[in-house]
């Protein structure tokens, strides 16, 4: 098993635990193991009910980033820059986090993945270093994240198991 799915023996050991105590896996008298095919099914279609519609950009938000996302963002782009201070800073905390606190980056790493957000790179480099989320040294050098929220390891759909 653990040569098919690429894991270490501790992992898959760990994954089966995990399997057979949710009720999706059950061991036979002779040590094999039986997927409970009923129970991953059922399991599997309240998963797909629970996850957040991809299709919306307010989904998984609390509801003030919700509305801010879903007036802004179609297709994970910006249809326009907002105005206002409190909805750039909504849309600013969402858009930080493509970037890992602690790391460097150069000029065009960081508009490579602020044109995944909308062409104007240069407005939101901006905006990001005026409003604290970006530090930068020198004319075109470094930038390295500075602000905005830092999501926790722990939280549920982070993709641990």
């Amino acid at each position: 098993m653990a040569r098919a799915a690429g894991l270490d023996t501790r992992a898959v050991a760990t994954a089966l635990h995990r399997l057979e105590a949710g009720g999706l896996v059950e061991r036979g008298t002779d040590g094999t193991l039986v997927l409970l095919a009923a129970a991953f099914g059922r399991a599997a279609r309240e998963a797909a009910a629970a996850a957040p519609d991809p299709d919306d950009p307010g989904a998984g938000h609390d509801d003030e980033t919700a509305r801010v996302l879903r007036t802004f963002v179609r297709d994970g782009r910006l249809t326009a820059l907002p105005t206002g201070l409190a909805r750039k800073r909504v849309l600013l905390d969402v858009i930080c986090q493509d970037l890992e606190p602690g790391r460097r980056y150069s000029e065009a790493s960081v508009n490579l993945r602020l044109r995944r957000w909308h062409d104007d790179v240069a407005t939101l480099r901006r905006w990001l270093v005026d409003l604290g989320y970006l530090d930068r040294e020198g004319d075109g050098g470094e930038y390295w994240r500075s602000g905005g929220p830092v999501p926790s390891d722990d939280r549920p759909g982070d993709g641990s198991a």
